[in-house]
């Protein structure tokens, strides 16, 4: 009888020790691993898009209906960045918790100055154009404090036992981005001025954080895939410029942007523009790490 009893006592000790974990769902892996960063063991968190695919175009795959359904918070841009999977998604998963307004829902523009807002009406003729501003504003490391409060504050109300460790680890996060923002401001301090073409609007908070000025994009309008004689036109914009890179996101072709390096003697740069993007880039930090390597490293072919 004593035995079943120091069993029964050993049991209950173990479930009193358990922690409760918050199911948490990302739209994108930066902030899935802003997410881990600061919920630690207290979170279980899934991210639907791969960092290899273009986050406007995400394979809604039928297997994260249940995975929103049983979710407590839901973490998306907020910029319309998620609008042609995620809204589907979310209706099909039948969770009230993660509709928008809802207590388990969290959209990050909401508390970052976003870039690129339209100052007249949006239509169609205009391309993909995001009628709230760019939505590619985990780009700006400065931003990352922002997205980490947000979370950490939702992770709170949602979980307020844990609200000390949540706290905790909000302030380890901010102490490294701090350290690093120092560490890749200096690194990348040559390149402040450097002219740039994008692809597509994707690094234009990279550049207002680091100082590159881009000059043009390779689409002709967001969306839209370049053709030989937008390409040509902007030979010479390219050349009066003295524009040293091309920059392009790993899951862009690469034909156009090597026919325009090639005409105006510059540089390709397949720059990660998520976390898990490329193999180095595991999480919010080392994104920018390896982000920083291949400009800086791009920079030294140039020259």
């Amino acid at each position: 009888m004593k035995f079943y009893s120091m069993i029964l006592a050993g049991l209950l000790l173990a479930a009193a020790t358990l922690r409760a974990e918050l199911n948490v769902v990302a739209s994108l892996p930066d902030f899935g691993s802003i997410a881990e960063a600061i919920g630690g063991k207290e979170v279980q968190v899934t991210t639907i898009a791969r960092g290899s695919e273009d986050p406007h175009f995400v394979d809604a795959r039928p297997s994260f209906v249940r995975v929103l359904n049983k979710a407590d918070l839901l973490i998306e841009s907020g910029a319309e960045l998620e609008a042609g999977w995620l809204p589907t998604l979310v209706t099909a998963g039948r969770n009230a918790k993660i509709q928008a307004g809802g207590k388990g829902h969290l959209a990050l523009a909401r508390y970052v100055k976003l870039l690129d807002v339209p100052t007249g009406p949006v239509d169609r003729s205009m391309g993909d154009v995001h009628p709230t501003g760019n939505p590619h504003f985990w780009l700006d490391p400065r931003n990352g404090k922002i997205m980490a409060q947000r979370i950490a504050d939702k992770l709170r109300e949602l979980d307020p036992k844990n609200a000390a460790v949540y706290d905790r680890n909000l302030a380890l996060f901010s102490a490294k981005l701090d350290e690093k923002w120092t560490e890749w401001q200096k690194k990348l301090e040559p390149l402040r001025k450097t002219k740039v073409i994008t692809y597509h609007k994707s690094y234009e908070y990279l550049a207002a954080a680091f100082g590159l000025e881009v000059v043009a994009q390779l689409e002709p309008k967001p969306g839209i895939e370049p053709s030989a004689t937008h390409i040509a036109h902007l030979v010479q914009k390219a050349k009066d410029a003295g524009v040293k890179m091309v920059i392009i996101e790993p899951y862009r072709p690469r034909r156009s942007a090597e026919q325009l390096a090639s005409a105006i003697g510059a540089l390709v740069v397949v720059l990660p523009e998520k976390t898990a993007a490329v193999p180095e880039a595991k999480d919010y930090f080392s994104l920018f790490d390896s982000i920083g390597k291949k400009l800086t490293e791009g920079a030294k072919i140039q020259n």
